[in-house]
């Protein structure tokens, strides 16, 4: 696949997951204004990864228009677990850039798995993509909505309950759709 196929099936996960089921609430605002930054990279390596992940991180420190970026990596950190370990990486990076409180990152994988959950139930897919992504928000933002939305804390189990009303063959059958799209 090439970079704007990648998009195009990330956008079309975002659409109908993140924004058609509101498994995030407060993406739908963004996404309509077009105030997400789909960057697809190329890395090879966690270290070529982590300096994309900086650069990124300097261009929304830069520009107020880009309220979030997906850090889209097809390329690197395919193994869950590997990807797990990695996300300590993002959180020194923050520390280090001294980002910390200013943006956090979210995580999203094609194979994500919660723990103490079982690998093949539904309720992975709250976190499931086409593609192994990070998600670098605006803490400042995310505080902002969270203060105006009922009850928040009820927003994983909300995901949970509707990924198991839907069942796991419903959603996978979606996801794969989202990226049969693009071909």
């Amino acid at each position: 696949m090439n970079k704007q196929q990648i998009i195009t099936a990330t956008q079309n996960w975002g659409k109908t997951f993140v924004v058609g089921m509101n498994l995030c609430p407060f993406a739908k605002r963004e996404v309509v204004k077009n105030r997400v930054r789909y960057f697809v990279s190329e890395a090879t390596t966690t270290e070529q990864l982590l300096a994309e992940i900086r650069a990124e991180l300097e261009l929304l420190e830069s520009d107020s228009a880009i309220e979030t970026t997906l850090v889209i990596h097809p390329h690197v950190l395919q193994d869950f677990y590997d990807y797990n370990d990695f996300l300590y990486d993002t959180d020194n990076l923050l520390i280090d850039m001294s980002l910390e409180g200013v943006y956090q990152i979210a995580s999203f994988h094609p194979d994500y798995q919660f723990e103490g959950v079982d690998l093949n139930d539904v309720e992975n897919h709250t976190n499931r993509s086409p593609y192994q992504m990070l998600h670098l928000i605006r803490e400042e933002s995310l505080e902002r909505a969270i203060a105006n939305y009922p009850n928040p804390d009820n927003i994983p189990q909300r995901n949970i309950d509707l990924m198991n009303k839907l069942g796991i063959d419903k959603v996978k059958s979606l996801l794969k759709s989202c990226i049969d799209i693009s071909d």
